[in-house]
């Protein structure tokens, strides 16, 4: 069994609200340095996120996008116990057999204690420095953080505008990257804090706001998969973002009432199908390489545009 001590209660809680149960994926042998070398060696450059931070006044952090085209696993993991290196191995359990086989199992068992259907989850696995942070942000699906390796903390804040604002969230909904939170100091006394060690799965409501501090080397499996409620509420709020940048509109997503957001779903299917809003595509630029000759595995470079 993957999950160590799943009960009645955490079933009634299961995506109403935040809690850590235990597992196993430890035990699977899929999460050692050897392991994860030989993954980093097979994984598709064009699914693997090589980034460092540099700090920004409205955001706390925001990630720069590193090349690693030329770069093998063992060099890699290196520079990510040597600085300050996130990586997020974008669809690895669902893309290697071995690892797909295991999402199967930890999403099977969820099924079998919740009663639900079958789970369609996506799953990456983010091995992370310890100086790494991850800037406060949300998620537009549901979401599951199975700590695997190291000591991180998780810090979620209340889902109210102040954190979350209806404007943010549209804005997130048409643009491509950078799904960023605004974020400032005094934000923390509102916040929950989550210690994870190595067999800790914490998982919280969706959208919930929350930022991630690595505190020593970290690996761990983020997984996320689609609902109901996160697909009427995606697409619903398309259709407010059409309102308020077309027609100055002001919609608010929690005053609406249940036969409105499913009015706005439907509309918003359509209207992003035929591309009423203009999607906002930042261009995702390399700003460094991962060089073993240097300190820290991080030698700046003249950004260039990522083309793979």
């Amino acid at each position: 069994m993957i999950l160590q001590n799943w009960t009645d209660e955490h079933t009634s809680k299961f995506q109403k609200e935040t809690f850590k149960v235990k597992h196993d994926l430890v035990g699977t042998g899929l999460f050692s340095d050897e392991a994860l070398i030989d993954l980093l060696n097979r994984h598709p450059k064009d699914q693997l996120d090589v980034c460092t931070l540099v700090d920004d006044q409205v955001f706390q952090y925001k990630f720069r996008t590193g090349d690693v085209r030329d770069v093998d696993g063992a060099t890699l993991l290196a520079a990510v116990k040597a600085g300050s290196i996130w990586m997020n191995l974008r669809k690895a359990m669902n893309i290697h057999p071995e690892y797909e086989a295991v999402l199967k199992q930890m999403y099977g068992e969820i099924a079998m204690h919740t009663g639900q259907k079958p789970f369609h989850a996506r799953g990456g696995i983010l091995i992370s420095s310890p100086s790494a942070r991850v800037p406060m942000h949300f998620d537009a699906t549901e979401t599951i953080l199975w700590h695997v390796r190291g000591h991180k903390k998780v810090i979620l804040f209340p889902q109210t505008q102040e954190f979350l604002s209806d404007k943010d969230y549209e804005a997130m909904i048409y643009r491509v990257t950078e799904d960023y939170l605004p974020y400032d100091e005094s934000m923390e006394e509102a916040a929950s804090v989550y210690d994870l060690h190595e067999g800790d799965m914490v998982t919280w409501p969706l959208n919930r706001p929350h930022r991630v501090d690595n505190l020593s080397y970290c690996v761990s499996v983020t997984t996320e998969y689609s609902t109901p409620e996160s697909s009427i509420k995606n697409a619903a709020m398309y259709t407010n973002a059409v309102l308020r940048q077309k027609f100055g509109r002001s919609p608010n997503w929690s005053n609406a009432t249940t036969l409105e957001k499913f009015i706005k779903a439907g509309a918003g299917t359509v209207l992003r199908k035929i591309g009423v809003l203009n999607m906002l595509k930042s261009e995702d630029m390399v700003s460094f390489v991962v060089d073993p000759s240097t300190p820290n595995y991080v030698r700046d470079v003249e950004p260039y545009p990522r083309t793979f």
